[in-house]
Formats: C-alpha cells, sequence, structure tokens
C-alpha cells in the first residue's frame, strides 16, 4: 500500500459536505501514485474525482506528473475539481 501523499486543504470539508448531501466518498488517494482523491458514489453512478484547492495558486492547482499520466491513460471517467460546487455539478446534485 502506497503511503499518503499530500492532502488538499479543502478536502476534509469537501468530503464531510458530499456526506451530507447523501453521497458516498471513498479516500482513494493512497491507492497508487497518481489515482484520483476520492471516489463519490450517488443515484448508482461513481465518479473519480482529484480535488484540488480552488483557493490556491495556479501553480498549485495543476495535476502532478502521475495524476496527468492517470488522467491521460484512464479510458473511463474522472474529473478534476476545485470545491464542492463543481463536483456537484459533475454527479449532478443542484445546490441553492
Amino acid at each position: 500500500m502506497r503511503v499518503r501523499g499530500r492532502i488538499d486543504d479543502n478536502q476534509k470539508e469537501v468530503v464531510s459536505q458530499l456526506r451530507k448531501l447523501g453521497v458516498s466518498v471513498a479516500i482513494t488517494s493512497m491507492l497508487v501514485k497518481g489515482f484520483p482523491d476520492f471516489i463519490c458514489g450517488y443515484m448508482g453512478k461513481n465518479w473519480m474525482i482529484e480535488l484540488k484547492d480552488g483557493a490556491k495558486s495556479k501553480s498549485r492547482k495543476t495535476l502532478t506528473e502521475d495524476e496527468a499520466k492517470f488522467f491521460n491513460d484512464w479510458k473511463g471517467q474522472v474529473d478534476k475539481c476545485e470545491s464542492l460546487d463543481d463536483i456537484c455539478k459533475v454527479i449532478g446534485i443542484i445546490l441553492f
């Protein structure tokens, strides 16, 4: 098993809010270098999400080399998001 990499400052709050909205969240960032931060399950579907902190500089929101390779090589869905709103748009939750 891989040692956990750096976690973005907003991850704990975003995951907490997703769970309050009824979304299942599995933290997966420790699986393999470059693997997305978590998988969300909602209404019978799954989404792989790489979370970046929208409050950070552009360079801090860029995919790492390993993340970019994963995004490029993966044949299924994977999204880079910077906020709870971004994730909700991806999975189809309308926030008021």
